[in-house]
């Protein structure tokens, strides 16, 4: 394939745009040095980039896109909102239409309020969560790598620059599936706990009723238990992995596939605790989520008509359905090139990872770049390998060839050195203090 022009572009990305990117996953230091793809266009699983290049793209739009890109029914839906106006003075019917069909939908949505970003969201969660019980220590799980852009969670990242001391002493951690690890920071902070969030499931799901076990520890302790459904929510089950696995948080949030890409998440939650962002108590009133452009009605027409694509059509068995395709394909590749302990698919089939490791079996960057940079050149841009429902098998199968033959190379690299395969500079973690 040929790169060159969008070789040529990353510098004009770079001289106006910090990063050369709206958002740290998609930036060049994350894909191989000179296969930087810059997209032009995309179309159900297959993009298009400046260059001419054709790519089946897997972790679509950061697992936002769930449908396909350019979905027909939701793009139709929202051109056709868009004619009658997109924003007005008062609230639109739209919003009322959106929220009840997310309330239907969710079992634990007895009142619900949209934001724009998973941020906004999780945000008005902690936030909330603060008012309520008078407390202001945050819990979040240290096994999930993301929440908020927001200093409440990025004072506990290496990039935390620029927040105060003060603020990153208020948010603590516990392990996944680690119970005691939990009831340690209950007891290290008795009553000054305001909330624990988590998302209900990363690569590995809960055990030993884990979740059910937090949720009680959180009541016991007047705590308000978060569920960050940015992920899990739209591909474990249509009412969200809260609904697999038969828990009621107090709050959740929802995002990314709600609107196929478009721009609309939502927070959920307990009347009792989602009331106090209204005007119908006699309590100090909390500031939830106001936002200029907080419930657009060309995003919210775009969730109306992914929810009824969830309602009507089998979407999560799909997307179960063809990732298992997926990873039983790749597996076989693994065991033939003999990779078992050095590169592993994780998760569930609607949102596989996979793992990296060198010949001492630690995690690698240089040969995640090497796999990114033999599959991104025959054709296949897999970041991860979360899949959608414009996946058919012709891709599942076309990526399965791909990754074989990917895995071929770094089962060579293995035994001669990464340096003789790998072109460039290897990616960097994106949670780091220095470039």
């Amino acid at each position: 394939m040929d790169f060159s022009k969008s070789l040529q572009m990353s510098e004009r990305f770079h001289s106006i745009i910090p990063g050369g990117s709206h958002t740290y996953a998609k930036g060049d230091d994350q894909y191989p040095e000179f296969i930087l793809p810059y997209i032009v266009k995309g179309k159900g699983c297959h993009i298009w980039d400046v260059d001419g290049n054709e790519f089946v793209a897997y972790g679509m739009g950061l697992r936002s896109i769930t449908l396909g890109h350019a979905y027909d029914s939701v793009v139709d839906a929202a051109h056709k909102q868009m004619l009658d106006g997109s924003n007005f003075l008062r609230p639109s019917r739209i919003e009322l239409e959106c929220a009840e069909e997310l309330s239907n939908m969710v079992t634990s949505a007895e009142m619900v309020k949209f934001g724009k970003n998973g941020s906004d969201v999780t945000s008005a969660a902690i936030r909330l969560s603060r008012a309520y019980t008078g407390r202001e220590i945050v819990a979040i799980c240290e096994d999930h790598p993301f929440f908020s852009v927001d200093d409440w969670f990025i004072g506990t990242t290496p990039m935390s620059a620029g927040i105060p001391e003060s603020t990153k002493r208020l948010t603590v951690k516990f392990k996944y599936n680690d119970i005691e690890s939990v009831n340690a920071l209950f007891k290290q902070y008795p009553n000054k706990i305001a909330c624990v969030i988590l998302e209900p499931e990363k690569d590995k799901g809960p055990t030993d009723k884990f979740l059910h076990k937090l949720q009680q520890s959180c009541k016991e302790n007047g705590t308000v238990f978060i569920l960050d459904e940015m992920i899990t929510g739209f591909r474990w089950h249509n009412g969200g992995a809260q609904e697999l696995y038969n828990i009621v948080p107090d709050l959740s949030t929802f995002g990314k596939g709600m609107g196929n890409g478009f721009s609309v998440a939502a927070l959920v939650g307990k009347r009792d605790l989602m009331r106090l962002g209204g005007i119908d108590h006699d309590k100090e009133r909390v500031f939830l989520l106001s936002l200029t452009q907080g419930a657009e009605a060309h995003n919210l027409a775009a969730a109306l008509e992914t929810m009824r694509i969830y309602k009507n059509e089998p979407v999560v068995e799909f997307l179960h359905k063809q990732g298992e395709r997926l990873a039983n394909g790749i597996n076989k590749s693994i065991e033939e090139n003999r990779l078992s302990p050095y590169v592993q698919i994780l998760g569930r089939p609607c949102n596989l990872v996979y793992t990296t490791k060198d010949m001492d079996e630690k995690p690698s960057q240089p040969f995640r770049t090497l796999l990114l940079q033999e599959t991104i050149k025959r054709g296949v841009i897999a970041p991860s390998l979360v899949v959608s429902y414009s996946h058919t098998d012709a891709d599942i199968d076309k990526a399965i060839e791909v990754f074989h033959e990917g895995l071929c190379v770094y089962r060579k690299a293995l035994d001669e050195g990464v340096e003789k395969y790998l072109i460039g500079r290897p990616v960097k973690p994106v949670w780091r203090k220095f470039n």
